[in-house]
């Protein structure tokens, strides 16, 4: 006999599937442009919108960064460490640039969203845009829409 046994596909639990940020129904649930709001108070917000941000669920955590065309590269490498990617197609790496020499870039990964995490991760890409030379326009979350959930 090959295969799960009966008992456990009748009674085990099965995980959900990890959330894909390439889904086609995922909305922002959250976001924060402003360097001084708190990830908490954000997440507040929200929690209290439409649509609503679900604690408990996995989101993709995407953050806005305008860094120099010549340092994308080096910092997706960096980010990837941490289990980021540049949103969008591959092969506009590197983007183009703006007027002002700098690029608009989308770090994005997948996580259950917290206010620490969320801090966490604020000043870690701070940290990396001013390294690069750039600069950190904000972040915002994405969760599967109610109408789209699968």
């Amino acid at each position: 006999m090959t295969g799960t046994p009966w008992w456990r596909q009748l009674f085990g639990r099965r995980k959900p599937a990890p959330l894909s940020a390439d889904r086609a129904d995922l909305v922002v649930v959250v976001s924060s442009f402003d360097d001084a709001e708190a990830c908490s108070t954000a997440l507040d917000r929200g929690a209290a919108a439409d649509p609503v941000w679900l604690a408990d669920a996995e989101a993709v955590l995407r953050h806005h960064l305008r860094l120099p065309a010549a340092g994308v590269a080096r910092a997706a490498e960096l980010a990837a460490q941490d289990g980021y990617a540049v949103a969008g197609d591959p092969a506009d790496v590197p983007p183009e640039p703006e007027a002002d020499g700098l690029a608009a870039v989308v770090l994005q990964r997948v996580q259950i969203l917290d206010a620490l995490h969320c801090s966490q991760e604020k000043s870690r890409m701070a940290g990396l845009a001013q390294r690069a030379g750039g600069t950190v326009v904000g972040w915002d979350a994405l969760q599967p829409s109610p109408a789209g959930a699968h």
